[in-house]
């Protein structure tokens, strides 16, 4: 007879986050000895961080952490959406971000080798992902500063952390233009603030494609700069912020918004779990 009970179990599923077959077997193969039980698990799952090296991880959270002056968003990524809401997880994000905001560190490599409690980042994250078994990994991070520094953070589903966070720099504090701002870029997308922002690569690239298609399409040699240039600016429209249509108000670029404000956006940070 199992020198052990289902409260044993519970209390061990809760220390180790092994699932609950795992459990019992570790129990049985201890006669009961709740520490053994604890160690096998551990080792049992430290073994399995190899099988989970090539695993994808498109679920996640995304956190964010603003002070004066200062922002952090940081995201984490695990396998599956079981685990992203898992309280567990989710507690592994609130301290990542903390720890990073607090931190020297300004890149990944510079977090993942900061101390929690006496334990690198690095060696916490392995960790998690034994006892929850799955690959759990580090992604994109950023740190931004000055004047105002806003976030957002949008649920793409109401059972899930998360999935979308948002750093906005202000030149100057107006909190209500924003988080207008914040929400717009989550909506949006853009992938760069300015059109001085924008590689000239990229650029001469869109500018190849406009001609191209527009010669495809048959359009006159003579009308051909007019209708590329108006291509271009139609890309710089829909990749660059300050001269998307405002989602508030789409009469009205983000600029226009901004100047109406009297504030400009210095910077900003957008992740969405699995994308980019």
């Amino acid at each position: 007879m199992a020198n052990y009970t289902t409260a044993d179990v519970k209390r061990l599923r809760e220390l180790t986050a092994a699932g609950m077959m795992d459990c019992k077997k570790a129990l049985d193969e201890t006669d009961g000895d709740f520490d053994k039980a604890v160690e096998i698990l551990r080792i049992k799952g430290a073994k399995d961080v190899g099988k989970r090296a090539e695993r994808t991880t498109a679920n996640g959270l995304v956190a964010a952490l603003t002070a004066a002056g200062s922002g952090v968003l940081v995201e984490l990524k695990c396998e599956t959406d079981f685990v992203a809401k898992g309280e567990r997880f989710q507690q592994l994000g609130a301290t990542l971000v903390n720890t990073f905001a607090s931190s020297e560190a300004t890149d990944a490599d510079g977090l993942l080798a900061a101390d929690v409690d006496g334990r690198k980042v690095a060696e916490l994250i392995e960790e998690n992902s034994a006892a929850l078994g799955e690959k759990i990994e580090l992604g994109r991070l950023a740190k931004l500063s000055g004047p105002q520094v806003v976030s957002y953070l949008h649920k793409t589903s109401p059972d899930l952390p998360p999935q979308l966070g948002v750093l906005v720099v202000l030149s100057a504090e107006n909190a209500e233009v924003g988080k207008d701002v914040a929400q717009h870029i989550a909506a949006f997308a853009p992938s760069y603030l300015s059109r001085d922002d924008v590689p000239a690569d990229v650029v001469e690239n869109e500018r190849r494609i406009a001609e191209a298609t527009a010669r495809e399409e048959g359009k006159p040699d003579a009308a051909l700069p007019k209708i590329v240039e108006g291509r271009v600016t139609g890309f710089f429209k829909d990749s660059v912020l300050v001269e998307q249509a405002f989602a508030k108000e789409s009469k009205k670029s983000v600029k226009q918004v901004l100047e109406e404000a009297g504030v400009q956006v210095q910077a900003f940070a957008r992740f969405r779990v699995g994308q980019g």
